[in-house]
C-alpha cells in the first residue's frame, strides 16, 4: 500500500471519529487541495452546523463533502424536480449533471433567486435530488471565451478528475528531508519590465511564479534553463503560480507543456479565462507576422486543464510544506497578490505581481494585510523618484479635453490599450463623460480582444467594485453596453470606412503598439495633422509606444528588416495621459509598503528597468529602516 493510501485509511478513521453515528463515511479521496468525503448522508452533513467546520479544522484541510451514487435521483427526474424548484424568474439556462462528483452546475441569469434566501432554495434542491448545486451565472454580455472554457472543462471532467487526484496525492506526499531553507531564483523581470518569473524552493518543494513574454522583445524569455529552474525537468516543479493573466505574466506558460510539464496551475477564475484568451491571440498575432509560435493551441488547452481556480483568502495546500492564499491586487480582473506560507510558521513570502493600490473606476486597490510577511517581492514598474502619476479625476480631465480638441478637428482620437484592464477602465470613464455632455457623443469603435475581455469582466462581477457589480447585475444599467461602443469585426475594409468617416474614438490593441490592429490604425491616421493618439498606460523600453512617444515622427511597421517594412510619417498629434496606468506609481508602492501590516523584513524590488528598481530600493531602506534589493535576473537569495 503507498503512502497516499496509508494516510487516506488514517484520514477516513479521523472523518468517522469526528462524524456522528448516523452518518456513513463511504470513502475519502485527495483531489488537488481539498479532501473530498463520499456519503450518502451529504445533505445531513451539509445541514448540521459545524460538521464540515470542525472537520476541516481537524484535519487542517479544505473539506468537499460529496454524495455517493446511490444518493442521487437519476438526472432526467431530478431535472424536473429542479426546475419545479427553482422560481421561474431566476432565467436557469442550464442544467449539467456530473456523476463523478454529484454535482449540478445551474446556470441562471439571476443566481440570488437560485440560492434562495439565506440558500433555502439550494437546501431544497439537495434535499429532493441528492445533487450537490453550484450555481454559475448568466454573463450578462455572451463570451465566448467563457462558453469555450466551461464547455473544454466540462468534455475534459473525466481527466480532469485524474489530474486532480494526482495533484492531491503529490501534495499530501510525506516530507523526507531534515534540512531547512527557503531559496528564491529571479529567472526574469528584474531591472527590466516583462519575463516575470521567478522559482521559490524548499528542500521539500518547488514552485515557479509568473512565466511571461517580454514585450518588444522578441527571443528574450525567463531563463527557465538555470540549474535552479527547469534543469532538472518541468516535473521537477511541484506548481505553477500565475499572479495575472497579461503576456509579461503569462504568455510562455503553455511551453511548459510543451515540455512535459503535468502538474497544476494555481490563480483565479477570472485569470483562467483571459489567460486562454490572451494566450490564443499571442499565437495568432505570431502566426500572422510570419513568426514562429513557441507552442501551439493545444498546449493553450493543456494549461486550462491543469488550472485550479482558487477564490480571495482562501488558504490553499500546494505542496507539503507551502500553503498560498490570494488577495485582490487592484491591477486588473482577477490579479492576484500571492502569499506563501513555508512549513510550520518557518517562513513568508509575498509576491505583489502588479499592484494598483488605489481603487479605481473598476477595481477595488490592492490588499496588504497579511498574517506574517518576511519578504515581499515588489512590481517598481513607476517606482522611479519622478513617477507621480496624476490624480484619476485630472486624468479623465486631461483625456476629454484631447478629445474634444480632436472632435473639434474633425479628427479621430487612436488610443491604443491592454485588452484587460485599461480599456474597461476607459470604457467607464467615456461611457459617463458622454451621458454627462462632458465630451460629444460619438461611436465608440472596440478593436481587438477588447469586447471579448469586457465580456469576461461581465461574468464575474464580483471581482469588480461593488457600485458598478451593482450597474451589471441589478439596475438594468450595464455601462459596457452602452450603444456607443461598437466591435470592429469587418478588418481592414472597415476600418477604412471609420478612417473615411465621422470623428470617433478608437479603442484597439496593443497597448504597447507592438502588434495587432493599432498597426493598421496608424497605417490608416499616422499622417492625418487632425487626428491624434493618446497613450494611456506604460510603454515598455524597446517599444514602438515608447519610439512613438518620444516624438519619433517616422515609423516603420511590419517587419522592419524584410520587404514587408513599410514606412510612415507620423504626423498625427501625439498625447501621454498619465494616471490611467493598472500600476501603482512611486506614492503608492510606498503607500503600500508603508501600511502594510506587518511590514516585511526584506523587500525584493523587481519588473522595473535598472534605474527605476535602484532608486525605490534607495527610497524604502532610507525611510523604512529595512533591508531593500534590486536583483539581477538569476539571482538567488537565501531567505531562510
Amino acid at each position: 500500500m503507498s503512502s497516499a493510501d496509508e494516510t487516506l485509511d488514517r484520514i477516513k478513521a479521523q472523518v468517522e471519529e469526528e462524524t456522528p453515528d448516523d452518518i456513513e463515511i463511504d470513502s475519502v479521496a485527495f483531489e488537488g487541495p481539498e479532501l473530498v468525503i463520499y456519503t450518502p448522508d451529504a445533505q445531513t452533513v451539509a445541514n448540521r452546523d459545524g460538521i464540515v467546520r470542525n472537520l476541516a479544522q481537524t484535519l487542517r484541510k479544505r473539506i468537499n463533502v460529496r454524495p455517493t451514487q446511490e444518493a442521487l435521483v437519476p438526472p432526467n427526474e431530478a431535472r424536473a424536480r429542479i426546475t419545479q424548484t427553482i422560481p421561474e424568474d431566476a432565467g436557469v439556462q442550464n442544467l449539467d449533471f456530473d456523476r463523478q462528483t454529484g454535482e449540478v452546475f445551474i446556470e441562471a441569469e439571476k443566481p440570488g433567486r437560485v440560492i434562495g434566501r439565506h440558500g433555502a432554495t439550494l437546501d431544497d434542491i439537495s434535499a429532493s435530488v441528492g445533487w450537490t448545486p453550484e450555481v454559475v451565472r448568466t454573463p450578462p454580455m455572451e463570451s465566448s471565451t467563457v462558453s469555450n472554457v466551461r464547455n473544454y472543462l466540462k468534455q475534459e471532467r473525466e481527466e480532469r478528475r485524474d489530474i486532480l487526484q494526482r495533484v492531491g496525492r503529490q501534495i499530501n506526499r510525506p516530507t523526507t528531508s531534515d534540512e531547512d531553507w527557503v531559496r528564491l531564483t529571479t529567472l526574469g523581470c528584474c531591472r527590466e519590465v516583462g519575463r516575470a518569473a521567478f522559482i521559490l524552493s524548499t528542500p521539500e518543494s518547488r514552485i515557479l511564479i509568473d512565466c511571461g513574454d517580454k514585450p518588444g522583445a522578441e527571443g528574450e524569455v525567463p531563463y527557465l534553463q538555470a540549474p535552479e529552474a527547469l534543469a532538472a525537468g518541468p516535473n521537477s516543479l511541484d506548481a505553477v503560480v500565475l499572479t495575472h493573466a497579461h503576456l509579461d505574466h503569462s504568455a510562455l506558460i503553455p511551453i511548459l507543456f510543451k515540455y512535459g510539464y503535468d502538474g497544476p496551475i494555481y490563480t483565479t477564475a477570472p485569470t483562467r479565462d483571459l489567460m486562454g484568451l490572451l494566450q490564443l491571440d499571442y499565437l495568432d498575432v505570431a502566426s500572422k507576422e510570419g513568426r514562429t509560435p513557441p507552442y501551439e493551441s493545444q498546449q493553450v488547452r493543456d494549461a486550462l486543464k491543469h488550472t485550479i481556480p482558487l477564490e480571495f483568502g482562501n488558504v490553499t495546500d500546494i505542496a507539503p510544506d507551502i500553503k498560498l492564499t490570494m488577495h485582490n491586487a487592484g491591477h486588473i480582473l482577477g490579479s492576484a497578490v500571492c502569499h506563501f506560507h513555508i512549513g510550520e510558521g518557518r517562513y513568508n513570502v509575498a509576491f505583489s505581481g502588479d499592484i494598483h493600490y488605489k481603487d479605481t473606476r473598476l477595481l477595488d486597490g490592492a490588499v496588504n494585510d497579511f498574517p506574517r510577511v518576511e519578504t515581499l517581492v515588489l512590481e517598481s514598474t513607476y517606482g522611479g523618484k519622478n513617477d507621480y502619476q496624476t490624480d484619476q479625476s485630472d486624468s479623465e480631465r486631461v483625456l476629454r479635453d484631447v478629445i474634444n480638441e480632436a472632435y473639434e478637428n474633425d479628427g479621430k482620437i487612436l488610443i491604443p490599450a491592454f485588452a484587460v484592464g485599461r480599456s474597461q477602465e476607459l470604457m467607464l470613464v467615456l461611457e459617463e463623460a458622454m451621458r454627462k455632455g462632458d465630451i460629444p457623443t460619438m461611436p465608440v469603435y472596440l478593436d481587438g480582444m477588447i469586447r471579448e475581455a469586457t465580456a469576461i469582466h461581465t461574468a464575474y462581477p464580483e471581482y469588480l467594485r461593488d457600485d458598478l457589480r451593482q450597474r451589471i447585475l441589478y439596475e438594468d444599467e450595464n455601462p459596457f453596453l452602452a450603444e456607443q461602443f461598437e466591435q470592429v469585426d469587418g478588418g481592414d475594409e472597415m476600418r477604412q470606412d471609420i478612417a473615411d468617416d465621422e470623428p470617433a474614438i478608437i479603442l484597439t490593441t496593443s497597448g504597447m503598439v507592438t502588434g495587432g490592429p493599432v498597426m493598421s490604425w496608424l497605417r490608416l491616421l499616422g499622417s492625418d495633422p487632425d487626428s491624434t493618439m493618446a497613450f494611456v498606460g506604460y510603454q515598455a523600453e524597446g517599444t514602438l509606444g515608447r519610439q512613438i512617444q518620444r516624438g519619433q515622427d517616422e515609423i516603420t511597421l511590419g517587419d522592419t528588416s524584410g520587404p514587408r517594412a513599410e514606412r510612415v510619417s507620423l504626423k498625427m498629434g501625439v498625447e501621454t495621459v498619465d494616471g490611467f496606468s493598472g500600476h501603482a506609481d512611486r506614492q503608492g508602492l510606498e503607500s503600500f509598503v508603508e501600511t502594510m501590516h506587518p511590514r516585511p523584513e526584506k523587500i525584493l524590488c523587481v519588473h522595473g528597468d535598472a534605474s527605476t528598481t535602484n532608486q525605490l530600493s534607495s527610497a524604502l531602506y532610507q525611510k523604512f529602516n529595512m533591508r531593500t534589493h534590486n536583483p539581477k535576473n538569476l539571482e538567488t537569495f537565501r531567505l531562510s
